[in-house]
């Protein structure tokens, strides 16, 4: 925008002549007995935060010298309160002992740990502790791609064991070899397919 072309003269709002807003008039002291403005704000204590009172300048410095947010509260009720105020006012807990240890929090409505975040390394266990679903994945073998796909052609489970793989292996010979079938040669990519499967799994030591 150009502020010296002749158009941003032309759209320029200023403001309304012979229309000024009245000053707001302040509120009145609410000090019993004085009738005099009071613009200064004092707050009213204690289960009353928000809230102020409205004094004039005389009454307010009045006001904030005997002013106690403590007053009527016993001593141990201030103690801790000071105690509180050092942390924000906010729930603690000692080390180990949130949310991460299986244990309540002290916030209200606090969650079991399997339900608040997912640790996947257990960095927040217990020392020398793991859980118990950590220790069934850790138990479970861990195969890539290849061998799963060699599972797959002998149609077996990962959880087969040698004896059932080198068993499953001789049915399906016996069931695609052309000697076992009058000598159809159709099906000698599917044979292929398992003879590799096999020797994958042999390799692995799984078979």
């Amino acid at each position: 925008m150009n502020p010296t072309s002749k158009l941003f003269d032309k759209i320029r709002i200023g403001p309304r002549k012979g229309r000024t807003a009245a000053p707001a008039e302040p509120p009145r002291c609410e000090r019993p007995g004085c009738d005099a403005p009071g613009p200064h704000r004092a707050p009213k204590g204690r289960n009353s935060e928000g809230k102020f009172w409205n004094f004039c300048i005389e009454h307010v410095r009045e006001y904030n010298q005997s002013y106690n947010y403590f007053a009527g509260m016993p001593d141990d009720a201030i103690l801790s309160y000071q105690k509180d105020a050092m942390i924000g006012h906010r729930p603690t807990w000692k080390l180990g002992e949130n949310a991460a240890s299986g244990k309540r929090s002290p916030r209200k409505g606090g969650v079991p740990k399997d339900e608040a975040y997912v640790d996947p390394f257990d960095l927040f266990a217990a020392s020398g502790q793991k859980r118990p679903h950590r220790e069934a994945e850790a138990s479970k073998p861990k195969f890539g791609p290849v061998t799963l796909k060699a599972f797959e052609t002998l149609t077996l489970e990962t959880t087969a064991d040698s004896a059932t793989i080198r068993l499953r292996y001789k049915e399906l010979v016996k069931q695609f070899h052309p000697d076992a079938n009058g000598g159809d040669r159709s099906l000698e990519d599917r044979l292929r397919e398992i003879i590799n499967a096999y020797n994958t799994l042999k390799a692995a030591g799984l078979a």
